[in-house]
């Protein structure tokens, strides 16, 4: 199985964006190490305190310079508050500074109503999935150079490098997304962090409707992934203390707190108690929003669940305020994984 994993860039208990950025460098750097397939940065905006990845365009134009041989993207790209052309433009201008190992994982996401002022983006959108599905589109053609004849973008360049256009996938938490995703040919990644009980009929949905490469870059059969929050650490019960902070957080974020993420004492406090350690085997049916456990223990869930949605991939994306902790678990996953370091 391939093991990728996506940075939000925290911001850690005292400290500034610039350690944020830090840590995610950390983060790249040890994952190319490790053997993963790919490393991601997300887009959040209005939460500069708690998370300092705001423009995946920027830091992973840094992370090129850090990396030299793992693939680098974006989880995701919010397209829905910019310009498929100025979009194209950075990827390619991505793909200049890592030649061919580039990612454009093209999303959408509101923020807060002050947020989406800011951005100058309008929260009425007559089709959204439509709409959505056009900018997609739009943003494949600019960097495939592949407008038809007589097309008013057909003219249009933008940077390249020469060796292959950045890898271009549809994220989303919903089978909407996903039917997007197939309906153009593309690549899917469902983010079952967020919504894990659409897991299944998303992918679903994806196969259904898929249509090989109707796009430039596109494939000719399914290929997915999927994103799962995941903590490890040398005891299943340890790896249970962990987790509590990423079920404190979602409790906090349904209460609508977009505060600072918990230590991990004070998210065991929250909850009222360390949370039951992720049993080794799940029900059927049974998806929980994060898991945890030792190395075997956390190696065979992500096996079990990818299965369930058909895919050779998964990406890690967890909450743990404590970096090494953080890096300790991706360490001891790619070893449970048995993943080959570079």
């Amino acid at each position: 199985m391939k093991l990728s994993a996506v940075d939000l860039s925290p911001v850690p208990e005292g400290g500034t964006a610039a350690d944020a950025y830090e840590h995610t460098v950390d983060a790249a750097k040890q994952a190319e190490r490790l053997g993963f397939e790919r490393f991601w940065v997300a887009e959040h905006h209005g939460m500069a305190s708690r998370l300092a990845g705001t423009t995946p365009e920027v830091l992973l134009g840094h992370l090129a310079g850090e990396t030299e041989s793992i693939r680098l993207g974006s989880g995701a790209v919010l397209l829905n508050h910019y310009s498929p052309f100025k979009v194209a433009e950075q990827f390619g201008v991505l793909d200049g500074l890592a030649p061919g190992r580039i990612d454009a994982g093209l999303g959408r996401a509101n923020g807060s109503p002050a947020v989406d002022r800011a951005l100058g983006t309008s929260r009425r959108v007559q089709n959204p999935d439509e709409d959505h599905r056009e900018k997609v589109e739009a943003v494949v053609n600019h960097l495939y150079d592949d407008f038809p004849a007589g097309h008013q973008y057909a003219d249009i360049e933008i940077p390249r490098s020469g060796a292959d256009e950045p890898e271009s996938w549809v994220l989303g938490s919903s089978a909407s997304s996903a039917k997007i995703a197939g309906k153009l040919g593309m690549r899917f990644c469902f983010a079952a962090f967020i919504r894990p009980q659409f897991a299944v009929p998303a992918f679903e949905a994806y196969r259904e409707t898929f249509e090989p490469a109707s796009l430039a870059g596109g494939v000719e059969e399914p290929q997915g992934m999927v994103a799962i929050n995941a903590v490890a650490a040398e005891t299943d019960e340890e790896a249970a203390r962990l987790r509590a902070v990423a079920e404190a957080s979602f409790k906090r974020m349904q209460r609508g707190e977009l505060g600072s993420t918990p230590a991990v004492e004070e998210a065991i406090d929250e909850l009222g108690g360390v949370p039951e350690p992720t049993p080794a085997t799940l029900d059927e049916g049974e998806w929980p929003r994060a898991i945890s456990g030792s190395p075997e223990t956390v190696s065979g869930l992500l096996e079990q669940l990818a299965d369930r949605v058909g895919v050779d991939e998964v990406m890690l994306q967890h909450v743990v305020p404590d970096h090494e902790q953080a890096l300790r678990s991706h360490e001891l996953i790619a070893t449970g994984l048995g993943v080959d370091p570079r």
